[in-house]
Order: structure tokens, then sequence, then C-alpha cells
């Protein structure tokens, strides 16, 4: 997947571009408006900060958009409210603020990604499989534990989806509550250790869900190293 990265700040880039390569995606890195503006090679998503120093990022991002319908990944500093109602009103996909991990600006990236593209059609690749047991039907929002169906609360689902994105990647809990729940969310956090607690009853023995103390959770596939098999992960 090739990413156009627009973001003056070099270390945050560097440190965003050499995790991105890492987990194979192709990465152009700008650091003005006009490069991004100007940029002639074609890519699949844009990592956009709002604070360049040549324009505001919300014109760039509001100029990319009357381009096409690539996905725009917003991620910024900026903790106002108002910049994230306005990125997503005038054509943003996702905000991602920062600081951020890089795991998490993939499982943005897959997210919106999956929610942009047709899926190929199941009959050709399958459901995501994860280990033996566990299939995830993310085109229709389905889980199956052993060929059977689990009933689970929507945000059981939501909370699943994302954890599996990268299994085996420690997910801080601020993480966890701004991509499931919302990014402006300020009640307590105990609802996700409900959450947690029910996957691990409704899905004990095909994965793991670890709590990390003061940091988050981690998901790990019982008897399987992530996504394989139907549609994989990707």
């Amino acid at each position: 997947m090739r990413v156009l990265l627009v973001e003056d700040d070099e270390p945050v880039a560097e440190s965003l571009r050499r995790g991105l390569l890492r987990y194979g995606f192709e990465v152009a890195w700008v650091t003005t408006g006009a490069a991004a503006l100007s940029h002639s090679d074609p890519y699949d998503v844009v990592l956009l900060d709002l604070g360049l120093p040549d324009a505001d990022g919300l014109d760039v991002c509001k100029a990319l958009r009357g381009r096409g319908d690539v996905p725009i990944i917003v991620i910024s500093a900026r903790s106002d409210e108002t910049d994230r109602v306005v990125g997503l009103e005038i054509g943003a996909d996702d905000y991602v603020s920062k600081p951020f991990g890089v795991r998490e600006v993939i499982a943005r990236i897959r997210a919106v990604m999956r929610r942009v593209q047709p899926r190929t059609p199941a009959a050709e690749t399958g459901p995501d499989r994860y280990g033996d047991r566990l299939t995830i039907d993310r085109k229709a929002a389905r889980v199956r534990l052993d060929d059977e169906e689990v009933s689970l609360a929507p945000k059981e689902y939501d909370l699943l989806a994302f954890l599996t994105e990268e299994p085996g990647a420690l997910m801080s809990r601020e993480q966890i509550m701004e991509a499931v729940w919302d990014a402006n969310w300020f009640g307590p956090t105990k609802t996700l250790d409900v959450h947690v607690a029910a996957l691990r009853r409704k899905l004990a023995g095909a994965i793991a869900i670890e709590a990390v103390r003061g940091v988050g959770f981690r998901l790990e596939i019982v008897g399987g190293n992530g996504a394989d098999g139907g549609g994989g992960a990707s």
C-alpha cells in the first residue's frame, strides 16, 4: 500500500516512515502543503499533518478531497474538538491525535481502507481467520467460533475487530477508547474492562487478552500467529 505522508516534523515523520516501511507500506514523504498538492506519483492513502509551514492543513485536506476520494487520515497535535469536526466535515476519513503509536496509525489505515474499498467476494477469499477456531467476517460483522456464530454486542464486536488488526500489539487504554468508543470519550474506562471480560468469556480458547498494568491490553491468538487463511487481516 502506498502512503503519502505530509509532515514537517522530521523526527515524527522519520519514526512513522520507518514503522510503516517495517510493515510493508511504501511511503512518499513531503513536508509542505504545496508539495502534497503537487505530488504526482499515485498513492492509496494520505497521512496529513495540520500544522504545515506553508498552509493550513485543513485547506490542504479540502483541496485533496476535491481531487478525488483517496482516504485522508489527519494526524495532528491540535486537541481542539473544532479542528476534528471541521477536518471530518471537509473530507478527512479519520483523525489521529499526537502522540500516537505506529501500530495505531496502521490499524486506522487498514480500517479506513476496508470502509472505502470493496472486498473481494467472500466466495473467493472468505472471512479473516485467526488461528484454527476463530473467524471474523468484517463485511457482515459476524464472528464464528468453531464454525458456530457467536453473539456479540456491537461494542464487543468493534473491540474484537480493533484488537485483531494487530495481534500481539500492545494497545493503550486511550487508543482503544478512542478507536472503539469515541475520540472525545471523557467517561470512565471501566466499560472497556467489562467488554474485555465478555470477549474472554465468549471466545475462550481461541484468543487471550492480556491486561498490561497501567498501559492497556494485548490480544494473542491461541494456537496461531495472527490472521491466516481466507482473506487475511490486511
